[in-house]
């Protein structure tokens, strides 16, 4: 089921409806079979895997948490990291696998063809196979507590507004949640009104409203000028950032309208002044559960510089192959862990995210902001086209001819920066979770609800698209 779809809407206020008039062991029920129905809606037979990741995981943390005997623990750890992954390789990444290997026994002269099983990627396969790894290793280290109840691990596991898209949650910020009495006040819901209304905001505005374009430039690059393919550039920053923090205000939204509160994912991303400071603004659930479950397992940054690099850069690869089984990202992971690696090099330290003393200020700031967009802006042509080769000739299309763009094209990059620019720089500037803050007159914020909400009526796209990360 789509945020973006006309039965979403009616499905949450159900949700909601009924709710309100259970106690708390009832609610949890009640949400888990609402997040089966969300997921079952694109297809019932995946929540067979969505089902075993559950149960697997529930009884693999108990028994680790009940033994003293580390080798029995191992086991059970080993049992969960084989089921998840192993079910995650096998629909995600078996072909890729498959004909990565073909390829290079041909290259090397050995005829070879691949075995393509062809499977469905199940939605949102990558985001609770992290989150449910994420649990158990977390149980293995000491760091969290098992669930005491599986239908609540269930909730934990398949909670409907982060199930497809995240954030990825730990288990102990989310399950505590789950397990016990949630209350409703007015501040959650004032919040719950402007992270929703933001969110539709960033995606049916903003993000629907330039993918045409951006479509239109990665299909046929030859058909088009310099300053298109340099506006399409832009424009597909500005397309994945509102339909992916677009997801997550959404999701964080329904999630407050029913006492809980998720991660925060994004905090202004495109006004980093590093790559560095990029990964902590962008996608943060993911960043840090790269760090904590890699990175840092790897040896982080505790021995020599050398093995600092090549964990960065080996993470960072982890995370491109993460988004998509195909060497366009791979390759796009592994330029962001260069890019990190060279950071650390240049600065020798890792680039605090907006910290007095440490990151850059005034002018340099701004520059370093500007240099930082545009790098990131560039790797991510090789997010969005479908192959390596695909993304070289959409940027061969920089060297064409050079004309003033259409002016259609002028006004709609020109609203999506200043839309992006109205939401987050207030925002950036004091460091708030929210652009419209609690502490403002009740009119400001109703007119700034309002204004939302009148240009989703009247700008918003009308063709549903799916969400970016939903194929991830």
């Amino acid at each position: 089921m789509l945020f973006n779809s006309f039965e979403f809407p009616v499905f949450l206020g159900l949700v909601l409806v009924v709710y309100f008039l259970l106690g708390t062991r009832g609610q949890n029920r009640w949400l888990l079979l609402a997040s089966y129905v969300f997921y079952g809606w694109w297809d019932w037979r995946f929540l067979s895997l969505l089902a075993i990741s559950t149960v697997v995981d529930f009884f693999c943390a108990r028994g680790i948490a009940a033994s003293d005997d580390r080798r029995h623990r191992r086991r059970l750890l080993q049992v969960s990291l084989a089921t998840n992954l192993g079910i995650l390789g096998f629909f995600k990444y078996f072909d890729f696998f498959s004909e990565s290997a073909a390829e290079l026994l041909t290259g090397l002269g050995v005829h070879a063809s691949p075995l393509m099983l062809e499977v469905v990627l199940p939605v949102g396969i990558s985001f609770y196979t992290f989150q449910t790894l994420g649990y158990t290793i977390d149980v293995w280290r000491g760091d969290s507590r098992p669930a005491r109840h599986l239908l609540d691990f269930a909730l934990y596991v398949a909670f409907f507004p982060q199930l497809v898209a995240g954030p990825i949650e730990r288990a102990r910020q989310l399950l505590p949640q789950i397990e016990n009495p949630r209350h409703v006040g007015r501040e959650d819901v004032a919040a719950a009104a402007q992270l929703l209304a933001i969110g539709f905001f960033k995606k049916l505005c903003i993000a629907d409203s330039v993918a045409p374009y951006v479509d239109r430039a990665f299909n046929d690059p030859g058909a088009l000028s310099a300053s298109q393919i340099l506006l399409a550039t832009y424009l597909f920053a500005f397309q994945i950032y509102g339909d992916f923090s677009g997801y997550t205000d959404i999701a964080r939204g329904a999630a407050r309208l029913l006492g809980i509160k998720l991660s925060v994912n994004f905090r202004q991303p495109y006004l980093s002044a590093s790559i560095t400071e990029f990964w902590r603004r962008w996608h943060i659930s993911l960043s840090t559960w790269l760090r904590d479950y890699l990175y840092i397992p790897m040896g982080g940054n505790r021995r020599d510089p050398a093995r600092t690099y090549r964990n960065l850069i080996a993470t960072m690869l982890i995370g491109g192959l993460w988004h998509g089984a195909a060497w366009h990202f791979v390759v796009w992971g592994g330029l962001h862990g260069v890019a990190l690696a060279v950071e650390r090099i240049v600065t020798g330290r890792t680039v605090s995210s907006h910290d007095a003393g440490e990151a850059p200020r005034g002018l340099r700031r701004v520059l370093s902001i500007v240099l930082t967009f545009h790098g990131v802006c560039l790797l991510w042509v090789l997010f969005r086209a479908d192959s390596l080769s695909a993304a070289a000739a959409f940027l061969s299309g920089l060297g064409g001819t050079w004309a003033l763009p259409p002016l259609e094209w002028a006004v709609v990059a020109l609203f999506a920066l200043v839309s992006m620019l109205a939401l987050d720089l207030h925002s950036w500037r004091t460091d708030a979770e929210l652009p419209v803050h609690a502490q403002w007159p009740a009119w400001v914020q109703g007119a700034v609800l309002a204004g939302l909400l009148t240009a989703i009526s009247f700008i918003g796209t009308q063709n549903a698209r799916p969400f970016i990360y939903f194929q991830f």
